[in-house]
């Protein structure tokens, strides 16, 4: 068994993870200029990759320690191949129908981009399921600083991902682009396929399936998902969205701010087993927690290029370490609950991107884009609105832009020497506007969090500190 070429190739499908996700960034508005999507629709599309990628996770980890790893690894092989083949067929449909049936051709492109995206997610949630384990397996004693070695592989996928997309989007067709990622694939497989892979940590020791279900009685644990459910919505439901927030700031450079955040991260993830060593993963979770709040509430706030970027410079030093650190947290403190209880974290982190983060930040936009529009030139709005409604939640149904109209408006607002018409402009505005509002909404969830933390903090300075607790392998004993 090979531990240095496990982890890289469990590296390379996190990394297929994140340039999926930031091409995917990168061609909303383009889908929804092609296809006619709002806001909200662009929100559901990208909302179902996470929600594919959290329920698989949960799945996937419950048989995971009886099977295997090697088995559903290269599954996920297969679907990230058949997720291309899905989303692809969005513009067959489309093109094969908008003259006879427009209705079915915009719900036909919409069914093939869900699937398409939902699929890669559940191709990732395989390896997201199987990848955890398997590294707090191979690196029992060096856990926060591995899954945050393992976790840069998503930071990376997203600069490769953000650099495709500068070059090549708007140059190529999109379908080329949103392929590539079949690239790093096919080398995780390859390097995959022959390799001995360990027995897990938890089967090790001999613990059962059932012992490790009842680690989901500990309010502690319990507690924690909560808190992974604020980093899911706040990660990855704004990273979905920031390049199509940002363009307008940055004249169609909204993929530079998830570049340069995304290279913060890479860098900073290789760090983290020296700064635990001095405040532990709570402390660092804390911190974290309060950086990114700052960060977030100061991108939607600020307008100016290099003021955004001092704000992204906040924002991606504070949600560098969420996730893996939140890991490396449950494996140390339940290392019975295996795969199980890592499966969980993952899971409720990527059901609420899915869920919560990508429709709720889209909802947003479109709510205070549309209020905004109506207050300040209701005639333009008429024109502007979409047909339908969309709802998030128990919040009110709300009719945002019609991404046909609006799309090259924003579009041609990227050029900053363009002057637009009085309407124009004012749909400009609107949306922008309500793209800041989101994020200034969303920082309230990392405020939240560092309350969360600093509970956790002060509860384990009364009983003593914190100490990982370590299992002990069934041959010892």
């Amino acid at each position: 068994m090979n531990k240095t070429k496990l982890l890289i190739a469990s590296f390379l499908t996190i990394l297929v993870a994140g340039l999926g996700t930031a091409v995917r960034g990168g061609l909303l508005l383009e889908w929804g200029t092609a296809f006619g999507f709002t806001q909200t629709e662009l929100g559901q599309i990208t909302g179902g990759g996470f929600v594919g990628f959290g329920l698989v996770i949960l799945v996937a980890s419950a048989f995971l320690d009886r099977y295997g790893y090697k088995p559903f690894l290269l599954g996920a092989g297969v679907l990230h191949v058949l997720s291309v083949v899905v989303a692809v067929a969005a513009t067959f449909v489309y093109n094969g129908s908008i003259e006879t049936d427009p209705d079915f051709a915009r719900a036909g492109a919409y069914f093939c981009l869900f699937w398409g995206v939902f699929i890669f997610a559940v191709a990732n949630g395989i390896c997201e399921a199987v990848i955890n384990p398997l590294v707090a397996t191979l690196y029992r004693k060096e856990k926060t600083h591995y899954l945050n070695i393992l976790h840069a592989g998503w930071p990376a996928g997203l600069i490769c991902g953000s650099l495709l997309g500068i070059g090549l989007i708007g140059r190529v067709r999109w379908e080329i682009v949103l392929a590539l990622y079949l690239v790093p694939t096919l080398i995780y497989v390859l390097m995959m396929v022959k390799e001995k892979f360990p027995t897990s940590e938890a089967a090790a020791a001999g613990v059962k399936f059932l012992d490790m279900v009842k680690e989901f009685a500990a309010p502690m644990l319990l507690f924690l998902l909560v808190l992974h459910v604020c980093i899911g919505y706040v990660e990855l439901g704004t990273d979905s969205w920031i390049v199509n927030i940002m363009d307008t700031v940055l004249g169609g450079k909204g993929l530079f701010i998830l570049l340069y955040t995304s290279i913060l991260m890479f860098v900073l993830r290789f760090f983290a087993g020296p700064i635990v060593h001095r405040i532990n993963p709570l402390g660092l979770l804390f911190v974290s927690a309060v950086v990114a709040a700052i960060g977030l509430y100061s991108l939607g706030s600020l307008a100016g290029a290099v003021t955004v970027m001092i704000a992204a410079t906040i924002y991606g030093a504070g949600k560098a370490f969420f996730w893996p650190t939140m890991l490396a947290v449950v494996s140390e403190r339940f290392p019975r609950g295996g795969a199980l209880t890592l499966g969980a974290v993952g899971g409720v982190g990527m059901l609420s991107a899915g869920l919560l983060g990508g429709p709720g930040i889209g909802y947003l936009q479109d709510r205070h884009a549309s209020q905004d529009l109506q207050a300040n030139a209701p005639g333009v709005y008429e024109e502007y609105k979409a047909q339908g409604t969309n709802s998030f939640l128990f919040f009110a149904p709300v009719q945002g832009l019609d991404g046909t109209k609006a799309g090259p408006v924003m579009e041609k607002a990227k050029d900053f020497s363009i002057t637009l018409p009085p309407d124009e402009q004012a749909v400009r505005d609107a949306s922008f506007h309500g793209g800041q509002t989101a994020l200034r909404i969303t920082a309230a969830i990392p405020v939240f969090m560092a309350l969360g933390f600093l509970y956790l903090i002060l509860h384990f300075r009364r009983a003593g500190g914190y100490k990982q607790i370590e299992l002990t392998s069934a041959k010892e004993t």
